[in-house]
């Protein structure tokens, strides 16, 4: 025998190793389900009709009880949602701050992008007014005013 494999080897004539099959062992066989060792009672019922059935009668299959559950008690409850109702405040406070900063940037930058288009305005009206110098004077103590319109 071949110890690597422990199968039966054999040599032919000319030296080549040859394998020979080897048999299964036979498959153990299943218990036989018990066998009902008496014949139970046939019942018959006759029909309105006057007919007769015959037959075996069959109990229903009980079904298997529900294991009972230990009971909870409405304190351990209350505790619970109690956890689950702080942790979804503490969510809901944790977006809001978030919202809140978020917010918060955004109003900052616009202040900031309005003052610096503010300053702009102002320094272009300044350096433009510093250079058209040819407008007209006009002396207000000197003038009058009729239903709103300006005369000189």
């Amino acid at each position: 025998m071949n110890e690597s494999t422990h199968r039966p080897v054999a040599f032919d004539a000319a030296g080549v190793e040859v394998h020979r099959p080897v048999p299964l062992a036979p498959a153990p066989t299943a218990p036989l389900a018990p066998i009902q060792q008496g014949v139970p009672s046939v019942a018959s019922v006759v029909l309105p009709d006057g007919r007769v059935v015959t037959g075996y009668a069959v109990t229903p299959a009980q079904p298997e009880p529900v294991a009972t559950k230990p009971p909870i008690s409405r304190a351990a409850v209350n505790i619970a949602l109690g956890g689950v109702g702080f942790l979804a405040v503490c969510g809901g406070l944790f977006l809001l701050t978030a919202f809140i900063t978020a917010l918060t940037a955004l109003v900052t930058q616009l202040v900031i992008l309005a003052a610096v288009l503010f300053g702009g305005w102002v320094t272009v009206q300044v350096l433009s007014a510093r250079r058209h110098r040819s407008g007209t004077t006009v002396n207000i103590r000197k003038a009058t005013f009729k239903r709103n319109h300006f005369h000189g």
